[in-house]
C-alpha cells in the first residue's frame, strides 16, 4: 500500500472509532493537505480493496473487518506500560490464591477497557492431594478438595443420613491414606471395589464423593463486566446482535474454542468478527493472550468487545494482565 492511502486509512480508523461515525472525504482533507478530490480517489481505491465501505445512509466510510485487520497488523502504534502503573496493578494480585488472581485479571481488563474481560482457568488438575468433610446440617456435607497445585474446590452434598464429625474424619482419612496423589478415574476404579468391605453408610458417603468429582469440569471459563457491552450502541442498536452477544457468554462453548486456539499462540492475538471464523459475531473482536505456571502455558485470557474499539489501549492490557496473573500464579 502506497503511504498515502495507509496514512489516510489509519486517520479514518482512528476518527471513526473515537466518533463511531462515517468518515467524509471533507474531514480527511481538513486533516492533511490534499484536495477533497485526491482523498476521494485514494478512498475509492481503498473500498474497491476492501478496506473500507460506505454505509447506505452516508456518504462517509467506516473500515470493514479486513480494514481493520490491516489496521491492527500493520498500521497500530501499540503504547506500553509505564513500570509505575504495572506495579500499582501488580499490587492488586498480591495474597491471591489461584482462584482469586483469575478473578483479578477478568475484573482487571474490564474495568480498564470497559467490554468483557474473560478467562480460561487452568484444566483442574486430575489429581488431588487432600479431602476433608465438614458437617453442615442433618443431610448436608460440605466437600473440600484441595489440588497439588492448591486450588480449592468445594461442593455441598446431599446426603441420606446424619454423618457424625468422626464418620466424616474416617472417610477422610480413609480416601487420604489410600488415593492421595491418585487421578480421580483411578479412585473411581479402586474405590468400586472397596466399596464393599466398608461399613455402608460410609460407602454412601463415599460413592456420592467420586460421582461429584466425576462432574467437575476440567475447565471453565469466568467472564467479568459484560454487562458494560449494553453502554456500545454498535451492539444494543440491534436487538438481535445483543441477544447473540449475550448468548455468547451464556453458552461459553464457542468462547471456550476461541480462546483454546489463541492459548497455543505466543503473545497478544486479535480475532476481528467477519473475518475470523472463530468470533461468531461480525461486530465483535477479541484481543487474547495466554498465561502460564513456571514458564508453562496453563490457560488464555482476553478481551471482548466490539470491532470499534481502541485497539492500541486494549492489547496492552490484555498483554500486561496475562503477564501480571502468569507471576501470582507462579508464585
Amino acid at each position: 500500500m502506497e503511504e498515502r492511502a495507509s496514512h489516510l486509512l489509519t486517520a479514518l480508523i482512528e476518527r471513526y472509532i473515537q466518533d463511531g461515525q462515517p468518515v467524509g472525504s471533507k474531514v480527511l482533507a481538513g486533516m492533511f493537505q490534499l484536495s477533497p478530490a485526491t482523498i476521494r480517489n485514494v478512498m475509492a481505491d481503498l473500498e474497491a480493496q476492501g478496506l473500507v465501505q460506505s454505509p447506505h445512509t452516508s456518504a462517509g466510510r467506516v473500515p470493514t473487518p479486513k480494514g481493520y485487520r490491516l489496521f491492527v497488523d500493520r498500521l497500530l502504534a501499540v503504547n506500553s506500560f509505564n513500570t509505575e502503573h504495572y506495579e500499582q496493578l501488580g499490587q492488586e494480585f498480591e495474597q491471591s490464591s489461584p482462584s482469586e488472581a483469575i478473578n483479578t485479571a477478568a475484573s482487571l481488563m474490564s474495568r480498564l477497557t470497559r467490554f468483557a474481560g474473560v478467562v480460561v482457568t487452568p484444566q483442574r488438575s486430575q489429581v488431588f492431594r487432600h479431602i476433608e468433610f465438614i458437617r453442615l446440617s442433618e443431610r448436608r456435607v460440605l466437600l473440600i478438595i484441595v489440588t497439588p497445585e492448591g486450588d480449592v474446590q468445594n461442593r455441598i452434598l446431599l446426603v441420606n443420613k446424619d454423618y457424625s464429625d468422626s464418620e466424616l474424619v474416617s472417610a477422610a482419612n480413609y480416601f487420604n491414606q489410600h488415593f492421595s496423589g491418585k487421578s480421580f478415574q483411578s479412585v473411581r476404579e479402586e474405590l468400586s471395589s472397596q466399596l464393599k468391605v466398608l461399613k455402608e453408610d460410609i460407602s454412601r458417603l463415599m460413592q456420592a464423593t467420586v460421582d461429584y468429582v466425576g462432574e467437575l469440569r476440567s475447565e471453565d471459563v469466568f467472564v467479568s463486566g459484560e454487562r458494560h457491552l449494553l453502554e456500545v450502541a454498535d451492539i444494543t442498536s440491534d436487538m438481535n446482535r445483543l441477544r447473540q452477544t449475550f448468548s455468547l457468554f451464556e453458552q461459553k462453548t464457542e468462547l471456550m474454542q476461541l480462546l483454546d486456539v489463541s492459548s497455543h499462540s505466543q503473545g497478544v492475538q486479535i480475532y476481528i468478527g467477519g473475518e475470523s471464523h472463530l468470533v461468531p459475531l461480525e461486530d465483535l473482536s477479541v484481543v487474547t493472550a495466554p498465561y502460564a505456571v513456571n514458564g508453562k502455558i496453563v490457560g488464555s485470557l482476553g478481551v471482548i468487545g466490539p470491532s470499534r474499539m481502541s485497539y492500541e489501549r486494549v492489547i496492552p492490557i490484555v498483554d500486561i494482565t496475562a503477564k501480571l496473573l502468569s507471576n501470582a500464579l507462579s508464585q
